[in-house]
């Protein structure tokens, strides 16, 4: 399941729990779910970032950094 998939998944989740028309059991079913969509999404979000970085270092190696954290920039689109 990819990132997308996984988020409408929770998405569904949050609904169906909010509706007040599921039982303690199938709560329970539910928030097991949604907690491992949520371990998958998470590590999908860092393997991400981390992939950023790498694209993002500057020209000595060195990560550009803002606030802590990796600057990020607009995707410019090259036309051949």
């Amino acid at each position: 399941m990819n990132f997308e998939q996984a988020y409408a998944r929770l998405e569904e989740i949050l609904e169906k729990m909010n509706s007040g028309k599921v039982s303690l059991d199938d709560s329970l079913k539910l928030y097991e779910e949604a907690d491992q969509l949520i371990v998958s999404c998470n590590k999908k979000l860092s393997e991400a970032e981390q992939k950023i970085e790498v694209l993002l270092k500057n020209r000595t190696g060195d990560v550009v950094l803002e606030n802590d954290k990796p600057m990020m920039q607009e995707f410019q689109r090259t036309t051949p």
